[in-house]
Formats: structure tokens, C-alpha cells, sequence
């Protein structure tokens, strides 16, 4: 199974190809990480014009610059994705990064009904697959399937909330699904996501663990959503399920966030009405013949956007350099891979792609997060190399 097929670097692209003004990262070896715009005939280095894609995103009209931009031709985009996965490299020639910077990687959990109820049996099982059946039963019976039209914060929430509470089936996790404030936390730290066609990771102590589809949102210090792209907030479900003080352990290893394959920003082919509408497919494809699929619909999302983005940016949280914002997912995979009753995880190898029609198509290769490329380029190494060619100025630092 390969995961750089002609089928799957030709899915990078949206569906009406190169129609939006779509950037993403590229790493030029004797160079370094270069903004690049995504065009028909190759990608273009403009990092003469935007040195990081936080400067970028931060510009009054981004799509508007980054059509305007000349730049170098760098290459093919079927060229550089096939030298992109560690084991096809040829590290004298190009390969795509994570689209992102900068900026902070933030991520919403618990924004869809259906997620919610899965977190509440991870919650109740400790971690337990084998246990996750039965309890998801319970909490089906108490709560049922379908707290879409629920309106996080209202006062119908509340009087549910009260009603699960006397029955002893209230949770942390229904209390930041249905409850006024929503769940945002740091998913990794600034430059470590990977982008398309890497491998992505697993914490090797994992044993039940699952891919999550996600929009991520790119947004600028103001609060302002400029452009979007997809993510992989990928997720280890016994360690979160065995205690929410492990969150962190659960979502930030090395690989475990996966973003791209690039940043659409927005313009009149694409805008926050058309995140709204996102409908974000995933398939998995072990090489052991198990496929999954599954999808992600952002017009079922409890909470919208714009609410996500304003619990995370403001007077009492300021990003300097934007964030890009995971959105939250409503796929939870629970069908059996082996034993019955024991549900879905990874296995060595399972090949994810994630896509979206006006986003194409984020396709990575699982492993555990030792055995993914180290993460040695961070910000001080970033900023070292912009300063070797010239590319920080006052306006940029500033």
C-alpha cells in the first residue's frame, strides 16, 4: 500500500484545482522552509514578499497578495509531494512542511453531540476498549443520540444538565459539549505539525487510539478567520479516558499533528460560509485489508466558529502571531478491527487521508511518534535562517 500514489498526490489539490489562492510551505535544501504559492504551472517561492505564512495570514488582503506575487519557481507540485515522505526523500531536492508557522496550534474539543458521547465513555471506561460497548449503551439510554439543536450555555443545556446530574451521568465532557464555555487547548507547540505525505505519530504506549478529521481554522491576532485548512488532531483514547490530566500526553507527541496539505485563504471561491458547509471525509487503510471511512459535517458543529475562535482570542488571551484553530470532529470510529466489542486503532502503517472538497485531501502514514522524523527545526532555528537570507525586516518583526 503507498501512500504517495499517483492517486493521492493527485488528491492533494481541491476540486476546483488551483481556482483558490492556496500557500503552503516548502523546505529547499541549502535554504530552508520557504512560503510557496501553489499554482498550475509549479510553486512559487514568495518568501521575499511573506517570510512566514503568521506575516502572511496577518495582511489585509491575504488571497489578494498572494495572487499578486511573482516569486521563484521552485518546482512541480507532483514533483515535490513524491519527495516529500521521509523514506522516498531525496534531500537535495524539495519537499512540503505543515502549511503553518508560527502560528499557535490551538484545537476545540467536545463540539459535536456525537464526540461528546464518545468522550463520556471513554470517561467511564478508563480506558478500558473492551468496557467502551456496554457503557456506550448506558450513556445512549440516559442522554439518547441527538443533542444537535442543543445550544451549548442555554438554558435548555442547563436543565438537562440538572436532569443527568441526578441520575449520576453528569461528565467533565458534557460539561464543556453542552455547558457556556467550550474546550480549547494547546495541541502542539508552534512549527511541529507535519504536512502531507509524512509520516504522523502515535505514542508507542498507546493501545486504542483513533484518527480525527478537522478544519482548522487560520486566524490573525485580531481574532479575525483568514483561511482555513484540514488537520489530524490525532488522539489516544486510553490515555485520555483513564484521566482528562492526561490530555496532554494524549495529544501532543512527536508527529501527532497533522495539517494540510495547504491554507486557503479567503476570497470570492472560498469563505467562512463554505467552512460552515465543510463536509470532511476520512479513510484509513491498514495493511492488514481493514478500511475505514467516516466523515465530519462542520453544519452539525454545536458550536459555530466564529463562538470557537472568540473563547480563544481576546482580552484575556492574546497570539501575537495568530493561531490556527483544530475545530473539533464528530467522527468517532467505533467499528471492530479484530476482536468484537473491542472497537477501532491504529495499527503500524494504516494509511489516513483526510479531505474536504474546497481544501483537497491530507493523506499521512501512521506510526509510532519515536519512530516518526525528530522535530529539531523550531523557532529560535526559524528565525536564525530568515535572518541568514535577509527575510525579516522591521515590518515583519514588529
Amino acid at each position: 500500500m503507498d501512500h504517495l500514489s499517483s492517486t493521492n498526490i493527485l488528491r492533494i489539490l481541491p476540486e476546483d484545482g488551483f481556482q483558490g489562492a492556496l500557500v503552503g510551505r516548502v523546505w529547499r535544501p541549502g535554504l530552508g522552509p520557504s512560503v510557496v504559492v501553489v499554482r498550475e504551472d509549479g510553486l512559487f517561492d514568495i518568501s521575499s514578499t511573506c517570510s512566514t505564512v503568521s506575516d502572511l495570514a496577518a495582511m489585509a488582503d491575504p488571497a489578494g497578495t498572494v495572487k499578486a506575487a511573482r516569486g521563484e519557481r521552485i518546482g512541480s507540485l507532483e514533483d515535490i509531494a513524491a519527495n516529500t515522505a521521509p523514506d522516498r526523500r531525496d534531500p537535495s531536492k524539495p519537499w512540503l512542511l505543515a502549511p503553518i508557522d508560527l502560528q499557535v496550534i490551538k484545537a476545540a474539543g467536545v463540539t459535536f453531540a456525537v464526540s461528546m458521547l464518545e468522550r463520556v465513555i471513554e470517561e467511564r471506561a478508563r480506558g478500558d476498549a473492551s468496557a467502551a460497548a456496554a457503557i456506550r449503551a448506558e450513556v445512549l439510554r440516559l442522554v439518547g443520540d441527538d443533542l444537535s439543536r442543543l445550544k451549548p450555555g442555554s438554558t435548555e443545556a442547563m436543565a438537562l444538565k440538572d436532569v443527568l446530574m441526578a441520575q449520576g451521568a453528569w461528565s467533565q465532557y458534557l460539561e464543556v459539549g453542552i455547558g457556556p464555555d467550550a474546550e480549547v487547548f494547546t495541541k502542539a507547540p508552534t512549527l511541529s505539525a507535519v504536512g502531507a505525505f509524512m509520516d504522523a505519530g502515535l505514542h508507542p504506549k498507546s493501545t486504542w487510539n483513533n484518527p480525527e478529521p478537522e478544519v482548522v481554522v487560520i486566524v490573525t491576532a485580531q481574532g479575525k478567520i483568514v483561511g482555513a485548512t484540514l488537520g489530524n488532531d490525532v488522539n489516544l483514547r486510553d490515555f485520555e479516558g483513564r484521566s482528562a490530566l492526561l490530555l496532554s500526553k494524549a495529544k501532543d507527541n512527536n508527529a501527532s499533528c497533522s495539517v494540510g496539505p495547504f491554507v486557503r485563504f479567503f476570497d470570492d471561491t472560498f469563505s467562512l460560509d463554505d467552512v460552515r458547509q465543510t463536509n470532511v471525509t476520512l479513510t484509513v487503510e491498514g495493511g492488514d485489508g481493514f478500511k475505514l471511512e467516516g466523515s465530519s459535517s462542520i453544519t452539525k458543529i454545536s458550536r459555530d466558529p466564529e463562538d470557537l475562535v472568540a473563547q480563544t482570542v481576546g482580552p484575556h488571551h492574546q497570539y501575537p502571531d495568530g493561531f490556527a484553530l483544530f475545530l473539533g470532529t464528530m467522527f468517532a470510529p467505533t467499528q471492530d478491527r479484530g476482536e468484537p466489542g473491542m472497537g477501532f486503532t491504529h495499527k503500524y502503517g494504516d494509511i489516513v487521508t483526510i479531505a474536504a472538497p474546497k481544501l483537497g485531501a491530507l493523506t499521512n502514514r501512521m506510526k509510532p511518534s519515536s519512530e516518526c522524523e525528530p522535530w529539531t527545526f523550531g523557532i529560535r532555528a526559524l528565525m536564525s535562517n530568515l535572518a541568514q537570507r535577509g527575510l525579516i525586516n522591521t515590518r515583519q518583526a514588529g
